[in-house]
């Protein structure tokens, strides 16, 4: 029932200061919650709720009324609703009950719409009638995500403030259900913290030198061991035990989680395909390629087609070089196909362009950080380099890497056990893991718009980081946030050039411009800067970025290794200091003779901002 425009004003203009009181009542809850309760009480400890909102700044809009156990209210259906009508009327709102709890109280609605001062004016009704014990909102509770898993509380790189990947907050929205993630790696040891969530994967190591299980390729993507002796895998390189690597790298993607045992894995309801091309002594590209084809949907001689496609790659290995032309067309074959590639910088303490596959295009290419959130002393750095995540420092503290699942066992298998590691292998599946978070949220985004929502949501790297290590911290709470539409940064206000430039062999720079205005204050600390450019031998090339004001930011450096085609990629540049409006130019210089190239084109997105999480 709705009043008349005047008794409406009033009746706002009373709720209004009935707000202001329950505001006040709200800040001494804890003395509130010592006041006597009246006598005859429905329940004992019962007492009048100044709560107007389901959730913080959220209006309620269903109540739950508990009479005193006298009243006609407490025990009538007729009753209970006769007095919503009432108090309805009164307040100028709709209010009408709904059902009896089991604990005897009423559920009474409000609709929708209301502001909380309308709210506050039927909560004050309630609280008026002295046959009222009680009235609170009806909350709308949401999962608890933190698990009960037991080594949960030492992964830090989860959760803590500093230098955490904020997974927790992501976890209400997302876990990667309906997701595949393939872990083209040494394959997978059995664990049960991990067996659950194990789907088809496939053995793609063909030497069996390197297999050493006895055969070549087959479905069996079980890992023997990777053991070695000392100058076995060349002079002067020492014994190593078997590293279990595929399995420590799974459990950080998708161990089990709220099973009471164990470690938590950041994407604990996608599947994990273990995709076996590591041995001893490595894998060679050649088993990669087929095993980056095979896990996103494409065919491979011989091999049977792949059941449970993988939307999410995750590679945590790499070499020496630039990224072979062979590498990068499977890799942009499966990014074509749909699934999102992220492979680790490497960790050379050295500049990503160097070492592939952290070099290749149309990849996330991570670097890794500490627990103070600086970038760990072993990671590579650079341009190429797309985000950083946690990948451990145990030179600093066992505790301070990154605890998941392994083997006991020094050669073959033994007991299942956990254990601390370090490296950018460690921060790639830390990426993967919130890929296959934000495509389970987003089922539609294609491989560039997950990157971008990644990078776009990352936060400012806490600490230092000399070289480049991409747009920041992943934030996964920001990510998954974006994309599911709660909050967040998917996209922006582009601006495009397609205008094409030749770039001279060894010659001057070329610049291209873009005119950016009608925006307000500065560039944003994550300015996306899109290049297209074919070039024969793109180690010849550096490239910046200038600003309006002259300012000129190293998007890539000259490298004498890097052979491979073509400049293909989003940088991200932290240009906050920058007036956004202006012209704006990408300049292109070629160093070396021999190779020519052209600029297709390049984009400036400048994402929107969001505001910081509560913690």
């Amino acid at each position: 029932m709705r009043t008349s425009p005047a008794l409406r004003r009033k009746l706002i203009s009373v709720a209004a200061s009935s707000a202001a009181l329950l505001t006040a009542a709200s800040t001494a809850s804890a003395v509130a919650a010592q006041e006597p309760v009246p006598a005859g009480s429905a329940h004992p400890t019962a007492q009048i709720s100044a709560a107007t909102e389901e959730a913080p700044g959220v209006p309620a809009e269903r109540l739950i009324v508990g009479y005193k156990s006298g009243a006609a209210e407490a025990k009538s259906n007729p009753a209970a609703e006769a007095d919503a009508a009432a108090k309805g009327r009164a307040s100028g709102e709709d209010v009408d009950f709904r059902r009896r709890l089991g604990t005897g109280a009423a559920l009474v609605g409000l609709g929708d719409g209301l502001s909380a001062a309308d709210v506050a004016d039927v909560v004050d009704r309630y609280r008026a009638d002295p046959e009222v014990a009680y009235v609170v909102p009806d909350r709308l509770n949401k999962p608890k995500a933190d698990p009960n898993d037991t080594e949960y509380a030492k992964q830090w790189d989860l959760y803590e403030t500093t230098a955490g990947m904020n997974v927790p907050g992501a976890w209400p929205t997302s876990t990667g259900t309906g997701v595949t993630v393939a872990v083209i790696d040494t394959g997978y040891v059995a664990h049960s913290d991990l067996a659950a969530n194990i789907v088809g994967g496939y053995d793609f190591i063909a030497d069996t030198a390197v297999s050493v299980d006895g055969d070549g390729r087959d479905a069996n993507p079980a890992d023997p061991g990777d053991h070695y002796a000392a100058n076995e895998c060349g002079s002067g390189i020492p014994a190593s035990n078997s590293s279990w690597h595929g399995t420590h790298v799974a459990g950080t993607i998708a161990a089990v989680t709220g099973n009471g045992k164990g470690v938590a894995g950041i994407a604990y309801g996608a599947k994990i395909s273990p995709v076996r091309v590591l041995g001893k002594c490595g894998g060679y590209d050649s088993d990669i390629i087929d095993a980056i084809t095979w896990a996103s949907g494409g065919t491979v001689s011989g091999v049977p087609a792949n059941a449970d496609v993988a939307k999410v790659i995750n590679m945590s290995l790499g070499g020496d070089g630039a990224c072979t032309s062979a590498t990068q067309t499977a890799i942009t074959a499966a990014v074509n196909r749909g699934t999102t590639v992220v492979v680790a910088a490497g960790n050379e303490n050295d500049n990503v362009a160097n070492h592939s596959p952290g070099n290749c295009n149309n990849v996330i290419s991570v670097a890794a950080t500490n627990r103070t959130g600086a970038r760990a002393s072993y990671s590579n750095y650079g341009s190429l380099v797309d985000i950083s995540a946690p990948g451990g420092q145990t030179s600093t503290g066992t505790a301070n890497g990154i605890l998941s699942t392994l083997n006991s066992g020094t050669k073959a298998p033994s007991a299942e056990s956990y254990a601390y590691y370090q490296g950018t292998s460690m921060a790639t599946p830390h990426i993967a893991g919130l890929v296959a978070l934000v495509k389970s949220a987003n089922p539609a985004l294609t491989p560039a718009q997950i990157e971008a929502a990644v990078k776009a949501n990352a936060r400012a790297l806490p600490g230092a980081c000399s070289g480049g290590c991409g747009a920041g911290l992943a934030d996964a709470a920001r990510t998954v946030q974006a994309v599911s539409g709660s909050g967040g940064s998917t996209a922006g206000t582009t601006y495009a050039s397609t205008t094409a430039l030749s770039i001279p062999d060894n010659g001057a720079a070329v610049e291209s411009p873009i005119t950016v205005g009608g925006r307000t204050g500065n560039a944003p600390s994550a300015l996306q800067v899109g290049v297209d450019i074919t070039h024969t031998y793109r180690g010849d090339l550096v490239i910046d970025l200038v600003a309006p004001d002259g300012t000129a930011y190293r998007l890539k450096a000259a490298s004498s290794s890097d052979s491979a085609d073509n400049v293909t990629t989003t940088y991200t540049v932290d240009a906050s200091g920058e007036s956004a409006n202006g012209t704006w130019k990408l300049r292109v210089q070629d160093t070396a003779a021999q190779d020519t190239g052209r600029l297709n084109g390049w984009k400036l997105t400048f994402c929107a901002t969001w505001p910081p999480m509560a913690r």
